[in-house]
């Protein structure tokens, strides 16, 4: 498989994750998970947007400053949420602040070895609200269960 086509089916599955975990969590997620698809969402639209209309160079400030922006959105997540699962998308998103600072600084172009790692990093972020809507739901389930008049009896 050419690294064009590899490129392009490694771009793809991530949007449909994306769509998949974003859609799980507005579906059946509470307010913390509905508040982070959005912002994740946002985060992968502006920087498409970006990449189709500017060229590599154009965008490296602006996307430093996004990431830096959806890290500190996490945070702000986290702490009015008080979630786990948050608290670890927080430092990915820390993470993937530090792999573009690092990039910007050190003036590198975005080689095969920051497509994986940055992949892998957004992978893991949309692992983390799947998980925390599985559990919100779970949680959900769970309670409005035990408080049905049957298991009161």
């Amino acid at each position: 498989m050419s690294p064009n086509l590899t490129y392009l089916a490694a771009w793809l599955l991530l949007w449909l994750a994306l769509a998949a975990s974003c859609g799980y969590a507005f579906r059946y997620g509470g307010p913390a998970e509905r508040s982070a698809a959005v912002l994740i969402l946002l985060i992968a639209i502006l920087s498409t947007v970006a990449r189709i209309f500017f060229s590599q160079e154009d965008i490296l400030v602006p996307r430093l400053i996004a990431e830096g922006v959806a890290a500190l959105g996490f945070l702000a997540l986290a702490f009015r949420f008080s979630s786990l699962w948050i608290g670890g998308v927080m430092i990915l998103q820390a993470a993937q602040f530090s792999i573009q600072a690092f990039y910007f600084v050190t003036d590198r172009h975005h080689d095969i070895f920051y497509v994986v790692l940055n992949n892998l990093n957004f992978l893991g972020i949309l692992i983390c609200l799947a998980v925390g809507t599985w559990v919100a739901r779970r949680r959900l389930t769970q309670g409005g269960a035990a408080s049905s008049p049957a298991e009161t009896l």
